[in-house]
């Protein structure tokens, strides 16, 4: 051979290689032409830095781009870019070796993990051997910057070797000239070329030209500093990467170098579609490396409630495999993942605070991610509880408040924020459970959603106040004011005589011992005869209705404690009729009616037919012809 014209022939272990690299790594062969971009803009960047520090380069005045352009009648889609070549050399080493002698540790991991090929080759250089998924043949056209540099051809099959031939009148940079295989003649379509580089390549700092044709027109501005970029490039970029016509809510532009380094781009959206009863969200933030989109979608990325988040992540720290369809390290893509967590939750912090009329339309689009993460991010649940919102006793119907606001209002010696849980801000109202925090002027927090209970026990605590549930049996409010004489004495006068209620309440035990675990007098009810609290700290009787209607018996806190109001005419009445006896099917009656009603005021399931009948005799005792 002359010096002109050299063969090279494959290695053994290197064509198993190939083998491996051009039908086992990659799941879509579209990847092959992001491969050749990235290493396109790969040497662009390289040469853009070799001109601030060299003064002699060849071809100085050609434009910085990458080209491509479609041969149909030869059957060539070709790529190109006017970055720093190769010399004679630099082929052999990044296209006739694969991953620097690196061959035999290859083919030693790969026997160690048999089936992993696609994970394992990614510690070896190899994307631009992608390209033989669909070609029969390459050729590669390439000169360096370097001035006395000679302009080469390297052509191979991609099986039995390569062949490096020296030509001139080759301009600096490198041309591909992909031969496309009968069945992949679909990359010939020039609508095919432009969706993949509109998805994999869109934010390449240099221009692609396609046909003569500038596609790559949305620029990748998370990379600029925020006051270099105007509101309205920011609203575009978002319409572009959520592929909407409306504008973000909110948004996040971030950046760090350590202990990672990565730019970042969030969005949060206006629209919920989740709630429209469409399906599930994915996950709506891509991620890139050094502006190449590396995934999409990412699902290990942000955790599941913050699934509605839009945008763009970007890190060169990022390990990849060979195809980078499949991160090698996943704990960093953690790493990434918490610090982004925090940043996203602190910026919707301070919109609440500083934004409260856009963070309340954010609250009612997104209050369930919120609360799903307040109910399932244990390491974050702090920042979460800030977030929350709810309607209290403390707020006209439709206003929200949260727990920081409730806290600000509370007495210094209140230990405990209440809520009380149910289908309806009038049902919650209307309840017995509030009659006493009414009376003492306490403000209890309506919860209307079913996630809510779960919400409050995930949490337990806010700034060292136990959240406590307002059906709670060991609930002990501050006393009620000192009564003027004339209530005072009006009030000793109805008192029933305390062994006659001890035996009204043994009787009524005994009686009611297959659905109440037990009865005792109440010191929360005002104007209610008698209601239902919960013995078990850990599950309000909301949440047990809700466990029961899922099938979850297990969960039930079992029975539950009857309190009855001393003070009430019914029950002094019951207490009288007990007393002079008689009537004991009435007071038995009586007794199951008001514990039913206490079963219905809790949101508890009952017999009502049972219950219709024995209102029904009720009735018909009490009407005389």
């Amino acid at each position: 051979m002359t010096d002109k014209l050299k063969t090279y022939e494959y290695q053994t272990e290197i064509k198993k290689i190939l083998d491996i690299v051009i039908h086992s790594i990659y799941s879509n062969t579209d990847v092959f032409v992001r491969e050749l971009i990235s290493n396109a803009s790969d040497a662009l960047e390289k040469f853009r830095h070799i001109m601030l520090t060299e003064e002699s380069v060849v071809d100085k005045e050609i434009p910085q781009e990458i080209r491509i352009s479609i041969e149909k009648e030869a059957g060539n889609l070709v790529i190109e870019d006017t970055g720093v070549g190769m010399t004679r050399e630099e082929l052999i080493e990044n296209l006739g070796t694969i991953a620097h002698s690196g061959t035999a540790e290859f083919l030693k991991q790969l026997q160690k993990h048999p089936g992993e090929s696609a994970e394992i080759i990614g510690q070896f250089g190899l994307g631009f051997y992608s390209v033989f998924m669909v070609s029969d043949h390459v050729k590669v056209i390439t000169r360096s910057y370097k001035p006395a540099a000679k302009g080469y051809v390297w052509e191979s099959d991609g099986a039995s070797g390569y062949t490096i031939t020296q030509e001139e009148g080759i301009k600096r940079g490198t041309r591909i000239v992909i031969h496309l295989k009968e069945e992949k003649k679909e990359y010939l379509d020039e609508e095919k070329i432009k969706e993949i580089i509109h998805e994999y390549s869109n934010f390449v700092t240099f221009p692609i030209l396609l046909s003569g044709k500038k596609i790559n027109t949305i620029q990748a501005i998370w990379t600029r500093r925020p006051q270099e970029i105007k509101e309205e490039e920011y609203t575009e970029f978002y319409k572009f990467i959520a592929n909407t016509e409306s504008e973000p809510l909110f948004r996040l532009h971030t950046s760090s170098d350590a202990p990672i380094q990565l730019n970042a781009l969030l969005y949060i959206p206006k629209e919920n579609y989740e709630v429209f009863g469409l399906n599930r969200l994915d996950p709506g933030v891509h991620l890139y490396c050094n502006k190449i989109l590396i995934q999409s979608k990412v699902k290990d990325l942000l955790p599941e409630y913050l699934r509605f988040v839009k945008g763009v992540v970007d890190s060169e720290d990022l390990p990849l495999n060979i195809s980078r369809e499949t991160l090698q390290d996943n704990q960093l893509v953690k790493k990434i993942g918490k610090h982004l967590t925090k940043k996203i939750l602190s910026t919707l912090k301070d919109q609440k605070k500083e934004h409260p009329d856009k963070y309340n339309d954010f609250w009612k689009q997104f209050s369930n991610f919120i609360k799903e993460g307040a109910n399932t991010d244990y390491e974050n649940r702090e920042e979460l509880a800030e977030l929350l919102l709810f309607e209290s006793s403390k707020t006209k119907a439709g206003e929200w408040t949260s727990l920081e606001d409730y806290v600000s209002r509370a007495p210094e010696d209140q230990k405990e924020i209440y809520y009380l849980t149910g289908m309806s801000r009038e049902e919650l109202e209307n309840s017995p459970y509030m009659e006493t925090f009414r009376a003492a002027d306490i403000e209890v927090f309506y919860l209307t959603n079913p996630i809510d209970d779960f919400v409050m026990t995930s949490i337990r605590e806010y700034k060292e106040k136990n959240l406590v549930s307002a059906d709670n049996a060991n609930i002990k409010l501050p006393k009620k004011e000192e009564k003027n004489d004339a209530e005072g004495k009006k009030e000793e006068k109805e008192k029933v005589d305390d062994k006659e209620m001890k035996g009204f309440i043994k009787w009524l035990s005994k009686h009611l011992k297959d659905r109440i675990s037990e009865v005792k007098v109440s010191d929360r009810l005002v104007d209610s005869p008698a209601l239902l609290v919960n013995p078990d700290d850990m599950m309000t009787v909301h949440m047990q209705k809700i466990l029961e209607q899922a099938g979850q018996s297990l969960y039930s806190s079992g029975k539950k404690v009857l309190e009855i109001n001393p003070k009430h005419d019914l029950i002094r009445k019951m207490v009288s009729l007990k007393k002079e006896g008689g009537q004991d099917d009435l007071i038995k009656m009586l007794a199951d009616q008001i514990t039913d009603n206490a079963f219905m005021m809790a949101g508890l399931e009952t017999d009502k037919s049972a219950m219709v009948r024995r209102i029904n005799h009720i009735m018909n005792n009490i009407v005389k012809p």
